[in-house]
């Protein structure tokens, strides 16, 4: 997921908090292991703590599988994503 994706979907739900405070806090949380994932690299690198590299790239990865999942959600009928224009 680039960031000009994550931030459209950030900018439509910071536009649609009211109505979407869930969602809003969701991404907020997804965006927080985003930006704790490369954060933590660089740190846990240096004070060799290699047990805790695999949550890294998971971190990385975090936005692109919650958005495929929500996208999965929406088009089995389960779940409705409004944000899903914004991408």
């Amino acid at each position: 997921m680039s960031l000009i994706q994550l931030t459209s979907i950030k900018r439509w739900l910071f536009l649609h908090g009211r109505r979407h405070p869930v969602e809003l806090h969701a991404w907020d949380l997804v965006l927080t292991a985003w930006v704790l994932g490369w954060v933590a690299l660089p740190a846990l690198l240096l004070i060799h703590a290699w047990i805790f590299l695999p949550l890294c790239p998971a971190g990385f990865m975090l936005p692109g599988f919650y958005a495929q999942w929500r996208l999965r959600l929406h088009h089995s009928g389960r779940l409705r994503c409004d944000w899903l224009t914004a991408l």
